[in-house]
C-alpha cells in the first residue's frame, strides 16, 4: 500500500506541476514538501503536520480524510489558528523557528550523501583505470613475444628514407622601412600583395620565389633591405621610381 507521501507526490505530478510551483502557490517551504513526499518530516509537532498536509491536500484538490488520519473538519478556523477556546479575538502567529529547525538536519543528510556518491565515483574511477593500466602491461608483454625480427636491408632501407631531407627552395626577401610618406605598388612572382599608401614609420617585409616587383612615388623616402643586406639609397625626393628584386641578378631599379 502506498504512504501518504507518495500518493500526494502522485497526484501532484498527474497535476503536472513542481514543487517549486507547489511552495509558491501554498507559501510551503519547498524542503516541507520534498520531506513531506518522502514521508521523512520530523522534529515537527503534529499540529503543524496536519496543517501542511490540509494545506497540500487542498491544493491538489483531494479530500484531507482520506490522507490524514483521525482528520476532523474544524469549525470556522484558518489552518494555522488556535482552538476556539485558546483564540484571545486575534489570531496568533506560529513560530516558524521551531517549523524550520528540523532543516539543518536535511541538509547535513544531503551533504553526507553526496560526500558519499563522490567518494564512490573516485574509488571506482581508481578502480577502472588499475584494470586498464594491467590490461595494456599485458598487451605490451604479448606484443613484445611476438615480434617477428627485420631483415636488416629493409631496416636500413626505412632509415635511408626517413632521414632523406626535403629541399627547401630558396626566396627572394624585400624589407622596407618608410622614413616618408609615399605611395607604393608591390607585386610577388606577379601577384599583387601591397598597393596604397605607406606611411612614415611602417615596416613591411614579402617574400617570393622568382622575383618582387615594386613602384613608389618617393625615392627618398624608405629605407631598402634585400634578403637582409641594406641597399643604398634609391633617388632623390619626389622622384617615382621601379624596381626588381630576384634571387638571380639581385636588385635592378629603373
Amino acid at each position: 500500500m502506498e504512504s501518504v507521501g507518495t500518493r500526494l507526490k502522485n497526484k501532484r505530478l498527474e497535476k503536472g506541476l513542481t514543487l517549486e510551483e507547489v511552495a509558491k502557490k501554498t507559501k510551503i517551504h519547498i524542503n516541507i514538501l520534498r520531506s513531506i513526499e518522502d514521508d521523512s518530516l520530523v522534529g515537527v509537532s503534529p499540529i503543524y503536520i496536519k496543517g501542511f498536509l490540509k494545506i497540500y491536500c487542498k491544493f491538489l484538490g483531494v479530500d484531507p480524510r482520506e490522507y490524514i488520519p483521525d482528520y476532523k473538519e474544524p469549525q470556522a478556523r484558518t489552518p494555522f489558528s488556535t482552538p476556539a477556546s485558546e483564540q484571545s479575538g486575534s489570531a496568533q502567529k506560529i513560530n516558524f523557528s521551531k517549523v524550520f529547525a528540523f532543516l539543518p538536519k536535511i541538509r547535513i543528510k544531503v551533504i553526507v550523501r553526496g560526500a558519499l556518491i563522490i567518494i564512490g565515483c573516485l574509488l571506482l574511477f581508481s578502480f577502472i583505470k588499475f584494470i586498464s593500466k594491467q590490461i595494456s602491461i599485458k598487451k605490451a608483454r604479448h606484443a613484445q613475444t611476438a615480434v617477428v625480427p627485420v631483415k636488416s636491408e629493409k631496416v636500413t632501407k626505412i632509415q635511408t628514407e626517413k632521414s632523406q631531407k626535403i629541399p627547401v627552395a630558396s626566396q627572394i626577401k624585400l624589407g622596407m622601412h618608410a622614413k616618408e610618406n609615399c605611395y607604393l605598388t608591390i607585386k610577388a612572382d606577379g601577384r599583387l600583395v601591397f598597393q596604397g599608401q605607406f606611411r612614415k614609420g611602417s615596416s613591411e617585409t614579402w617574400s617570393a620565389k622568382e622575383k618582387i616587383e615594386f613602384s613608389l612615388n618617393n625615392a627618398a623616402g624608405v629605407d631598402l633591405q634585400v634578403n637582409g643586406k641594406a641597399m643604398p639609397g634609391l633617388g632623390r625626393r619626389g622622384q617615382a621610381v621601379k624596381g626588381i628584386a630576384t634571387k638571380e641578378e639581385g636588385l635592378k631599379i629603373s
